[in-house]
């Protein structure tokens, strides 16, 4: 631990951050604003009360809460939030009800629980009927803008349906290539999040405005900006969050002088925290233990009302989705589960620090072990002073004199125990509902998964009582083990991922995820036969999978065997059939066939659920070309166009097609636009 590690708020250099993105970002605003705004800017005059305040919503991925200063922690990372929690209501008790990103969030900004919403995994589409925040306050007058760092919530990659109620979703990520920053692809820093978001805000000041700004940095891997990884080198979680923290302070210090602060509802909370080898996981989603699932919460309330009360009841991060409805003045519909925060409250003044009400339970879950491996879902019910986990080896703890949970009292305690799991199946019983069908992730969405560090949710195979009957507990170092090796295969480690991965199978050689991640990594390296064999065991052990023919396929593409391809890439298609990523695949290897009639439906069912598709217009457009069609080409390749405007190929290919029909003007115009490109370093190559 660095000198000063308590005191890094106290150092000069640890302001730096938080200056430069004050002064940027209030130059963006003062030359946006409207002249009859100037005054506001210029006096920092306090916003005027009206009936809708403003509404921000700040969620810090994976922070823990024994590293904020307001929730005890000693660490000196969080000056910044323990400043805003002295005006603010403190909720010391806040539960996460998924420790993943995107299920997390959804229960967050939904009110409602995984067992009726169905997204519980990565990937999952946010049903329409579902009730969202965004999409109450749009429809009650306000202006919604939401800025994400990571395409982990991304309506293109693992978020679909996000997007729903907002004017504005800032979340434009595209797969990362080889070495290439993830900080300019998959990823942003705070930085960057704070300063769309405060460019947006100069031109809606006039509010009312839902804002919410989602910072990544916290998530691994861990590398902070400097100072901050400098200063915190031994403890680079640390340096993030630290960071992060600064970054908030900015984002409120600009609030204030812009007067959007007094009238403003403010939540901050974690959508899960992270494990550092407690209980043996390391990072998220295994299990359910306060590592992962206690999170920081607190709510500043216009003119700080209740400042300063804390709140020791246990609360869920559902809850928070019906008490900023309220504080926009509407009342939650009937289908948000959770409460309102506001009953908790109370009218005590605010120098009554610690409220008291009735506590309710608080459920979570997770299904990563089942979907990614195979094994046991988990489900954990906090009440009272328990905390009661589900699972095949189930878990009883007294968090009064075991809050780190190392003491299972479920063999000595077992009528608690058989109580609390009675309550937790009546809980999961009311509040479910029927469930849809499964998550299919095409190739683009998967790899997108990957990049952070997931897998796809058909990762694990067909259901196996035997496999469902595993308690993740007992298999948590191939979980971690796993894990490593999709890091090392993100990071271009290859042959470091390749032994991790047959260390894997060996503890573990019914694991068809195992081989898909090992033979996809000896097909990177370009050892085709070794890995011939390795897919075609993920195939044979997960037959539903479209992941595991699609990489079966495309090695078999890569040794010139499109013949044997065709099969595992209908196969493919079969297991995902509303792919328009996977309909493309298939149209290709048609085509390499010279199967044109085959190539040509293909194409048309990957455009009728994804029209804009850049791949598959390109290759259409350039099939009907060598068919002499250009007159069918040209819509197709002008639709790749704008769907990749970047793109030589596309452009050299509607010269072509303009040409052909006699359209010269045209044709000069995307053949000098093709050879620019060209010429700059610009595409000139489909994207896989």
């Amino acid at each position: 631990m660095p000198t000063g590690y308590q005191s890094f708020s106290k150092w000069p250099c640890a302001r730096l951050f938080p200056v430069r993105l004050v002064q940027f970002s209030i130059l963006i605003l003062c030359l946006a604003l409207p002249a009859s705004s100037a005054d506001v800017v210029k006096n920092s005059k306090p916003q005027q009360s009206s009936a809708k305040p403003n509404i921000i919503l700040i969620t810090l991925d994976t922070t823990r809460a024994d590293r904020m200063g307001f929730l005890g922690s000693d660490r000196g990372l969080t000056p910044n939030l323990d400043a805003l929690s002295k005006q603010s209501v403190v909720f010391t008790k806040a539960y996460a009800q998924v420790p993943l990103t995107t299920p997390s969030h959804a229960a967050l900004l939904t009110g409602t629980y995984p067992q009726y919403s169905h997204l519980e995994d990565l990937g999952a589409p946010l049903g329409a009927d579902l009730p969202y925040l965004p999409d109450l306050l749009h429809k009650r007058g306000y202006h919604t803008a939401a800025f994400l760092g990571a395409y982990i919530l991304d309506p293109a990659a693992s978020a679909p349906g996000f997007q729903r109620g907002f004017d504005i979703y800032d979340a434009k990520f595209h797969q990362r290539k080889p070495g290439e920053d993830r900080y300019k692809s998959i990823e942003r820093r705070a930085e960057e999040v704070a300063d769309h978001a405060l460019g947006w805000l100069s031109h809606h000041q006039q509010g009312p405005f839902f804002i919410w700004l989602h910072f990544y940095d916290a998530h691994d891997p861990y590398d902070p900006p400097e100072p901050f990884k400098t200063h915190y080198a031994s403890a680079l979680y640390d340096g993030e969050i630290a960071y992060t923290d600064s970054i908030v302070g900015s984002f409120v210090d600009v609030l204030r002088k812009h007067g959007l602060y007094q009238n403003s509802v403010i939540a901050i909370a974690a959508d899960h925290g992270e494990a550092f080898g407690e209980h043996g996981e390391e990072r998220h989603g295994m299990f359910l233990y306060d590592e992962t699932i206690h999170v920081p919460l607190l709510v500043k309330l216009p003119s700080e009302r209740f400042a300063g009360k804390r709140i020791e009841a246990k609360v869920a991060l559902a809850d928070i989705a019906p008490t900023l409805l309220e504080a926009a003045g509407g009342s939650p519909p009937p289908t948000i589960q959770a409460r309102s925060l506001f009953s908790l409250m109370g009218d005590k003044p605010a120098g009554d620090n610690k409220a008291k009400s009735v506590e309710q339970p608080v459920y979570s879950e997770t299904n990563y072990g089942h979907r990614a491996f195979g094994w046991s879902e988990l489900q954990s019910w906090r009440t009272s002073k328990y905390l009661y986990v589900k699972a095949p080896r189930r878990e009883l703890y007294d968090q009064t004199v075991d809050p780190t949970a190392v003491k299972n009292l479920a063999g000595t305690d077992k009528a608690i125990a058989d109580t609390l799991a009675s309550q937790l199946a009546e809980f999961e019983q009311k509040s479910s509902r029927t469930k849809s069908e499964a998550t299919k992730l095409d190739p683009t969405q998967a790899e997108k998964l990957r990049a952070l560090g997931y897998l796809a949710s058909d990762s694990a195979g067909p259901e196996n009582k035997a496999s469902a009957g595993i308690d993740p507990k007992a298999k948590i170092d191939t979980a971690n083990r796993f894990h490593r090796s999709l890091v090392d295969l993100e990071e271009d480690h290859y042959d470091e991922a390749i032994a991790e991965l047959t260390q894997v199978l060996k503890q573990d050689p019914e694991l068809s995820s195992g081989y898909l991640e090992l033979g996809r990594a000896l097909v990177h390296r370009e050892r085709y036969q070794e890995a011939l064999p390795v897919l075609r065991t993920a195939a044979e052990k997960n037959p539903s999978s479209g992941m595991a023919h699609y990489e079966l396929a495309l090695a078999l593409i890569k040794t010139g065997d499109w013949e044997a391809a065709l099969p595992e890439m209908k196969a493919a298609v079969v297991c995902t059939p509303k792919s328009a990523q996977m309909h493309f695949y298939l149209g290709a290897v048609h085509l390499r066939l010279k199967q044109v009639d085959e190539a040509t439906e293909e194409f048309e069912s990957s455009l009728k659920f994804d029209p804009g598709h850049f791949l598959t217009n390109l290759k259409y457009g350039e099939m009907l070309l060598k068919l002499e069609n250009p007159n069918g080409a040209i819509p197709k390749l002008s639709r790749a166009i704008k769907s990749d405007p970047e793109s030589a190929e596309a452009h050299a290919a509607l010269a072509e097609a303009y040409h052909q029909v006699g359209q010269e003007q045209n044709a000069n115009r995307e053949k000098a636009k093709a050879v620019a490109l060209q010429s700059a370093g610009g595409k000139d190559q489909t994207r896989e």
